[in-house]
């Protein structure tokens, strides 16, 4: 299992848009910059994320992008599924039917619940983190995640 390309680098573009001082906008060099990208594949990417209604743009010399909500009220998991989608869908097994038409485990699949589980764990986890929460230092983001993992953990406790 691993992050997309859209899904890391919209994220990261998204922190820096977050972090960002002031009411200017921040233009696309500026972010391209920032995350190490081409300008055209941070275009692509804050085009993505301005369809998704996470950023607004300006038009103009001085245009730019801005959130279109506080960060503290956008959670890590709506970036995540409206740049990639789910970490595991129904159509899954679709697309993973070995060399027949359909997978010979479509009525009984017992791997099925484990990456039904997976995908459920990771959402509760990610819907606890905020855009605010990844725009300070990493010891800061990790505090913050340790913190989420706690009181996931005290409202569904993992038995061994």
């Amino acid at each position: 299992m691993h992050l997309s390309s859209p899904e890391e680098y919209g994220l990261r573009c998204l922190v820096q848009v977050a972090r960002a001082p002031g009411p200017a906008p921040l233009t696309i060099h500026q972010i391209a910059e920032a995350e190490g990208l081409s300008p055209e594949y941070a275009a692509k990417l804050m085009r993505l994320l301005r369809q998704r209604r996470f950023v607004a743009s300006t038009r103009g010399a001085a245009g730019g992008y801005r959130l279109c909500r506080p960060a503290g009220e956008i959670q890590v998991w709506e970036i995540l599924q409206a740049l990639g989608g789910p970490v595991f869908s129904e159509e899954f097994c679709d697309t993973h039917p070995g060399q027949l038409s359909t997978c010979v485990h479509t009525g009984d699949c017992s791997i099925r619940p484990l990456w039904r589980a997976i995908e459920g764990a990771l959402g509760r986890l990610l819907r606890t983190v905020s855009l605010a929460d990844l725009c300070g230092q990493e010891d800061d983001s990790q505090r913050v995640i340790q913190r989420s993992e706690e009181r996931l953990n005290r409202q569904l406790p993992v038995v061994l």
